[in-house]
This record gives C-alpha cells, structure tokens and sequence, in this order.
C-alpha cells in the first residue's frame, strides 16, 4: 500500500520521542510493512504516530483479536508485523494469541502491550506477563524511549529467529514519558511469501498434539539465549545487597540508590535464571523490585534463590521513587524516613461528560424512567457518577448487552432494562451480545450512543466513521441496517439534544416487548474537529434557582454570587458553552437563552 506522503518521523540522528513513538519507530527500522492494532490509552499513539508513512499499511481493527488475526495473516503471508493494543485488549485477542503460540509464525510479528498500573484509564490492573508465562511467549520490557525502540526493533529478529510471536510491554510511564532516541535507517525486508504447511498451521487436534513438543522445545532454547543476551545488564559496585529489576522501575531504583549493584531485565519471561543465580552469589541480600505482580519474585524463588520484594514493594498501582525508597528504607538499605507533613491539595475536578456531549440527554431520560442501565466502556461510563447517576453495571468492551440479557432473565430489575454502547464499542464486542438478545426475545433496548468516533481513546476512525486511519474514506457501516440484518424489529434512530423526542423514543422503545434499539445521531463535539453553535446564557433576573439545569452535569454551568429564595443561582461559561440547548430545554422559566450577537454574557 502506497501513500502520498511524508513519514512523521525523518532520519535525523536524535530525536525526541514518548515511548509510543519510539515503538513504532522501532517498527519503522525493523523493516515492518503492516502495523495494526485498536485503541486503547496508553497505546494509542503508537499507530497514528507512524500513520502518514508511505511506505506502512498502518490500519485500526474493529477489535484487538481482529487485528491480531489479521497480523498473523500477514505475517505467514512473509511480511514483518506489529500489533498494539492495551492489556485488557490482549483478552479480547487471546483465543488467537494462545493457539498462534502453537503455530508459531511467518515473518516477525511482535504485540506491543500497554500495562495500565494505577489504573489512569482501565477498568483494571492485570500484568501481561501472565500471558506471556501461559502461552510461553517471550516478553521484553523496555524502561525508556530508548530502549522502546531497540527492544522493538530487537524483536522481530527474535521473532523470526524463535517462530513465535513476541510481546512487548510497555506501561503508561514508558509509553507516554519522552527521552532522547537515536534513529537509524530503515531496514527494508523482502516479503517472503506464505509457506503452506497445514501441519503447522492448522490447529485440528492431531496437528496441535505435535506443536506442543515444538512449544516447549522453543522455550528451552529462548531460556538458553536469554542467559547471554544483552537485553540484560549489570551496574552499580558493592556486594552488601543487590537489586534485580525491570521496566521503569529501574530508573526509579537508579533514581533512590544511584550507586547500587543493578541486574537490569530486558527479557522478563523468560528469565536468565543463571545470570540472576551468579549476581545473586555476588551479594549478601538480594531484591526485586517490579511493578504489580512478583512474577520475577516468584520465579527466582522456585528456583531457589533468596530475595526479598513485595513485602517491601506495593503490589498495587504505580510504583514511584518515594515507593521505592520507603520499601528500601524498611529493609534497612536507607534511613528512615522522616515523616513531613503533606503539601496542601488542590481541590480535585470531578470527571464529567464534556460541555454539549451528546450523550448526557438520554442518560437523563434513563434516570427519569427509572431503568437499571448495565453500561460499557466509553466516555459514556461517567454517566455513572453525580449528577447523572445512570449507570449501574460496567466491566468490559461490548459487555453490557449480553449483560442485559442477562438481568432481564434474571427477573430481578426493579425497572426496564437497558444497555448502553457506543458506536465504536458496538462494533467491537457489541454485535455478538445482540444477536443473542434478538435470538432468546430478550425484553431489553439497547441504546447505541452513535457519535460518530472512538472517542474516549481521542477521536480514532472505526469501521463505521467511513474514514481509515490512514485517510481512505470507505464505505460505513450502517448500524440501522445491521439491527435489522440481526432481527431486530424495533430500531429508532433519535436526535440526542431534543430532549422530548430523545424522552419519547427511549419510553417507546422500553415498551415494545422483546429486543429493541435505540440509535443517536450527533458527533462527538470534540473530535475529529470541534463542534461549537451559539453560546446560551443566564438571564439573571429571570432565573429562580431552581437548578434544574444542574441535573445534566454540565461544566459549562457554574455556580453564581446571586441567590433567590436562599438558592443559588447560576451562569454560563460562553467561551466553553457549545450551544447544544440542553439546559434551556431543562429550565422551567425559560431563563437560559442564546446569546445574542454583541450582547454580553452575564457571566464575567
């Protein structure tokens, strides 16, 4: 695939580049033609940072299993290959990531996955390694931009020296801290071609029985390279303790113990037991400090090596210098802490849905209807917190309609049941759950928040924005048409800021007996381009601070100085007011009007 245009990134020596920009230039040298992946903070810049190349097929998937199904594709058609997704994606991908584990590949394929802890923007705080452990998958963890890049590069050699799929795991730090990179050229790879080999790739029980040898005979011989790899490394002097560490938290050990012994992982699955045992004989106290799980921990303690972790170390969330200092000072390596007295805080902002989102009508009309909401994952989830308060359940992609069906079976609802998605969460986990509503006549609606994006990862195309990421326009895909190819009867397609026709068509649809569905039609107002129409305002003596206004959360409305009857009254920031006539539909005596050219806002 070729495209007119200029790469992002030139062949200047040093640059400056995040973590996701040094991946994919990782990916750039190494020679890849395809990038594919979904998605997801933090990985997302990954992809649109190397869209404009012209020498890449870089592409969204409609989820994270399709894009690996379709980087294995490419890979076994001989053709270098990066994947991208965030940790949660790669569940999504498993049933293919296990079982590719088995065939091994073609041309190098490598999956880059961002680990999220702390939980900045996930509904969890899972640990890739894991995967890499059960599928005995190779697993390389960068701690900076610099070797984000050389890691990356690094393993689709390995990938194709091992035939297997290699995983490299970044986390939030690492993908979206910047640091200096070298760049080098461009590696460019002949495409090799597909090898038909059913007995390799084609997983049918008698053909699998004789790829698990080959599985695990790969992995004695990666645990062998590893060993003399220079993927690991050793710092520091001093032989009275020891740490063992990868990813970030190496610059947070470098940071709090400058000059200690170091043993540095660049591999951490699977591990360089022997290096690890010979620096554990250098020591007198040996320790491992990991972010989230004590995979590393667990490891070298099977083996039989002494070293002491987590109980120093928190399990939970980011660790940060101050985490590791304390957990070094417990141990006795450090001073005690002196304990200070915490700067004052700022006062924390709530999330809340943006000014003129068009989806906060029909999360109120829910909660006036009394509906128990199972919802999904999007920007649409703050609908769960005050004002709103719609939402009652959210645990995955595309999760929330078979969980609807669910609750409807369940004859437990103290109300009508109702799942909400997005247009671009229903396009990748959502179909499946409402073809199941249609098949067991669940008596559920389902309300496709359709705004036209992805829009909680920052605007991406989807296949129904009818644009690729690499600026195609294409054919979209029609939900209403695609409701009804799944059976459905019942389909509305509604204008989210009329709040009466948005009120009507959600009770209308909650009455039709079986499966239902409800479609909105406004874009997102911040992405791709910025939606703004004349700003409203408050008419101050006309307002009897009923603060009905308030009910949709809107940042644009702030409390003012004016009281009547001992309330407070409000006022409207013009300059982040989109127009969307929401709360001067809301007000009962009609105080909220549009502002008028020249006319100032009452609001200073």
């Amino acid at each position: 695939m070729t495209l007119d245009v200029e790469p992002r990134v030139d062949d200047r020596r040093s640059v400056l580049l995040s973590g996701n920009e040094a991946v994919a230039r990782g990916a750039v040298e190494a020679g890849a033609l395809i990038a594919v992946g979904y998605p997801g903070t933090p990985s997302t810049e990954i992809l649109e940072s190397i869209a404009a190349r012209a020498d890449m097929d870089v592409r969204w998937s409609t989820n994270e299993k399709v894009a690996l199904d379709v980087a294995l594709g490419a890979s076994l058609g001989g053709v270098r290959v990066l994947t991208t997704m965030k940790h949660v994606g790669l569940n999504v991908a498993a049933d293919t990531f296990m079982t590719m584990a088995y065939t091994g590949v073609g041309a190098g394929l490598v999956i880059v996955v961002a680990d999220d802890p702390g939980m900045h923007s996930s509904q969890n705080e899972q640990d890739t390694r894991a995967y890499a452990r059960m599928a005995r998958v190779p697993l390389l963890e960068p701690s900076d931009s610099a070797e984000a890049k050389t890691f990356t590069a690094l393993a689709f050699d390995i990938s194709e020296e091992f035939d297997t799929p290699v995983i490299v795991r970044t986390t939030t730090r690492v993908s979206h801290n910047r640091g200096v990179v070298e760049l080098g050229p461009r590696t460019e790879k002949p495409v090799v071609g597909f090898d038909r080999d059913p007995q390799k790739y084609v997983m049918i029980p008698g053909h699998a029985r004789t790829r698990r040898p080959v599985l695990l005979e790969r992995l004695d011989r990666l645990s062998k390279y590893v060993e003399g790899s220079p993927l690991s490394s050793e710092s520091g002097t001093g032989s009275e303790f020891g740490v063992v560490t990868s990813g970030i938290a190496h610059h947070y050990v470098r940071e709090v113990l400058p000059d200690a012994r170091v043993l540095k992982l660049g591999m951490s699955y699977p591990l360089p037991i022997e290096r690890v045992r010979d620096f554990a004989r250098s020591v007198d106290r040996l320790f491992v400090v990991e972010e989230l799980d004590p995979w590393v921990e667990n490891d070298l303690l099977a083996a039989g090596i002494d070293v002491e972790g987590k109980p120093l170390f928190p399990q939970i969330g980011e660790l940060s210098p101050d985490a590791v200092r304390k957990g070094f000072s417990e141990a006795g390596i450090l001073p005690k802490q002196i304990s200070i007295e915490p700067a004052p805080s700022t006062v924390a902002r709530p999330p809340l849905l943006c000014p003129g989102c068009p989806h906060t009508p029909p999360f109120l009309a829910l909660k006036r209807l009394g509906a128990v909401v199972t919802g999904d994952i999007g920007c649409y989830t703050l609908a769960a917190l005050q004002p709103l308060s719609a939402m009652d359940t959210c645990i995955a992609m595309g999760s929330s309609i078979g969980m609807a069906v669910g609750m409807a079976a369940s004859g437990g609802a103290d109300g009508p049941v109702v799942a909400t998605v997005g247009d671009s969460t229903f396009l990748h986990g959502g179909i499946p759950g409402l073809a199941d509503a249609v098949y067991s006549q669940a008596n559920i609606t389902v309300l496709i928040l359709d705004n036209g994006t992805t829009a909680m990862t920052g605007g991406q195309e989807h296949p129904g924005t009818g644009t690729t990421l690499q600026g195609s326009e294409v054919t979209p895909v029609d939900l209403v048409g695609l409701c009804e190819s799944l059976g459905v009867r019942d389909i509305r397609v509604i204008d989210p800021y009329d709040m009466g026709a948005t009120f009507s068509a959600i009770e209308g649809a909650i009455a039709h007996v079986g499966p239902s569905v409800v479609i909105t039609n406004r874009p997102c107002v911040e992405a791709p381009t910025k939606v703004r129409d004349t700003p409203y305002q408050v008419v101050a003596d006309a307002c009897t601070a009923c603060q009905a206004c308030m009910t949709a959360g809107c940042p644009s409305i702030v409390w003012s100085e004016e009281t009547y009857e001992g309330r407070r009254k409000v006022v409207i920031d013009p300059v982040t007011c989109t127009g969307c006539t929401l709360c001067a539909q809301l007000c009962p005596p009609l105080a909220i009007i549009p502002v008028r050219v020249g006319e100032e806002s009452d609001h200073d």
